[in-house]
C-alpha cells in the first residue's frame, strides 16, 4: 500500500513522524507492506518517509511574509504533481499547513475521486471565522476528519463531514517526566538558578516580529532578578546562529539549545523551567501539559494586521489554543499593539510574585487535559488510517 502524507513546518514535520511510526507499527502487525511518501522534514523521513519535497521551513502568516515562500512552494507543489501523475498512492493523509494541503485535498479529489482523504489536525475553524462565516472547502474533500479536538469533532460534523475524535496528539508524550534535579543537571545549570523559557519561532518571520520583544522582556527580568536564566530551544537549524547572535545582541544571560539538541533535551526544559514566553501555537498545549507556568504573544506586520481585520475580517477569541479550549484568558495573551516587552514583563511578575496566580493557571491546566481525551492518540489515529485503505 502506498500513502502520501502532506505537511509543513516544524509542528506539522514532528506530527508527521509520530503518525509515521505508528502507521509503520500497526501496518507490520497487519503484515501490510506500507510505503509512505511525503511532503515534511527530517524527523518524518528519519521515521520512515521518502521526501518528495522538504516542506518544513516553508511557511509563513501573512500576505508579505508569505512571499519569500511563493517559489520553494510552487516547487513542492510542481513535484507534488508530478507525483501524483507517475505513482499515485492509495490513500492522501493531509496534517495541518492549512493553505497548501486544502489546495492539494481539492486537487486530488478532482483528479481521484474515490481516493481516500484523510485530514489529521485540521485547520481550527471552530475557533476563527473569516467575515461572517467564512470557512475551507474541507468537508468537500474530505473522506475522514481524525479530529484533535472536541469542538473540532463538533463543527465539522455539525457540517456533515465523517469526523472521529482521536484526542491531542501531546498526551502520547509524557508518561515519565524527569525531576527538576536530573534536569538541572542534564541541562548543566545550578539550582540556585531560575529558568525562563523562551520559544519565540517556528518560521522565520517570528525570529523578526516575535523573538526582539521576548528578549526585551527576558532582560528587563533579568535585571530585577539576576539568578534567572534564559534557554531558547532552536527550531530550525537555520535559526540556530540567527539565535544565538540575537541573544548576545540584546545582552540577555543564557544559551541557545540547538535544532540537534531540542528532541532530546525538551522534557528536561520543561521540568526546569519556572515560566516560558511562547509563541503561540502547538508549543503552548506543550508547555500546559507539562505545568510550565506560560505568557503568549504574536505580532505581524501592519500592512498583514490591518489586511486581516478590515477587509477579511478575521476574527478569533483567543489565540492560544489553551485558553481556546478553555473559553477563557487563563494565560496572558499580548496579540500585535499589545504586543510590549513592558507588558510581558508586568504579567511575567505577577505570575512569579503571587503563588495564587501560579496555582490558578495549574488548576486550568487540570481542566484542559481532561477535555483532550486519552493517550494513545497518534496509535488510534493509524489504526483509521489504516482501516479506511485496507
Amino acid at each position: 500500500m502506498k500513502l502520501l502524507i502532506s505537511t509543513g513546518e516544524v509542528s506539522g514535520d514532528l506530527q508527521g513522524s509520530l503518525l509515521i511510526k505508528a502507521l509503520k507499527t500497526n501496518a507490520e502487525k497487519r503484515k501490510l507492506e506500507l510505503e509512505i511518501m511525503a511532503l515534511g522534514g527530517e524527523r518524518m523521513k528519519e521515521a520512515g518517509a521518502k521526501l518528495i519535497s522538504n516542506t518544513s521551513s516553508i511557511g509563513a502568516i501573512g500576505f508579505l511574509e508569505a512571499l519569500p515562500y511563493v517559489l520553494p512552494t510552487l516547487s513542492a507543489q510542481s513535484k507534488i504533481d508530478n507525483y501524483l501523475s507517475s505513482s499515485p498512492p492509495d490513500a492522501v493523509v493531509l496534517i495541518d499547513y492549512m493553505g497548501p494541503n486544502i489546495r492539494l485535498g481539492l486537487k486530488v479529489k478532482k483528479k481521484f475521486p474515490n481516493l481516500p482523504v484523510i485530514y489529521y489536525i485540521a485547520p481550527q475553524e471552530w475557533a476563527w471565522r473569516l467575515g461572517d462565516s467564512g470557512t475551507t472547502d474541507l468537508i468537500s474533500f474530505t473522506d475522514k476528519i481524525l479530529a484533535i479536538f472536541e469542538e473540532e469533532a463538533k463543527f465539522y460534523s455539525n457540517k456533515g463531514g465523517d469526523v472521529k475524535f482521536v484526542g491531542h496528539p501531546m498526551l502520547d508524550f509524557y508518561k515519565n517526566i524527569p525531576s527538576k534535579e536530573e534536569s538541572f543537571k542534564r541541562l548543566g545549570l545550578i539550582f540556585e538558578q531560575k529558568v525562563l523559557l523562551l520559544i519565540p519561532a517556528s518560521r522565520k518571520q517570528e525570529l523578526k516580529y516575535i523573538l526582539p520583544t521576548l528578549l526585551k522582556a527576558a532582560k528587563l527580568l533579568q535585571e530585577k532578578d539576576p539568578s534567572i536564566t534564559v534557554l531558547i530551544p532552536s527550531g530550525l537549524k537555520e535559526f540556530d546562529e540567527i539565535l544565538n547572535n540575537l541573544l548576545n545582541e540584546y545582552g540577555v544571560s543564557g544559551r541557545i539549545i540547538l535544532s540537534n539538541e531540542v528532541d532530546d533535551v525538551k522534557p528536561y526544559l520543561f521540568s526546569a523551567a519556572d515560566l516560558a514566553l511562547a509563541k503561540s501555537g502547538t508549543i503552548n498545549m506543550e508547555l500546559a501539559l507539562n505545568s510550565v507556568p506560560q505568557i503568549v504573544g504574536y505580532k505581524v506586520s501592519r500592512f498583514t494586521a490591518f489586511f486581516a481585520r478590515y477587509f477579511l475580517r478575521f476574527n478569533v477569541k483567543y489565540i492560544s489554543p489553551v485558553n481556546l479550549l478553555l473559553n477563557k484568558m487563563l494565560i496572558p495573551e499580548f496579540i500585535q499593539e499589545d504586543f510590549k516587552a513592558e507588558k510581558i514583563f508586568n504579567a511575567a511578575l505577577n505570575i512569579i510574585e503571587d503563588s495564587a496566580k501560579k496555582e490558578e493557571i495549574m488548576l486550568g491546566y487540570k481542566n484542559l487535559k481532561d477535555k483532550l481525551g486519552k493517550p494513545g492518540v497518534t496509535d488510534r489515529a493509524s489504526k483509521y488510517i489504516l482501516d479506511l485503505i485496507v
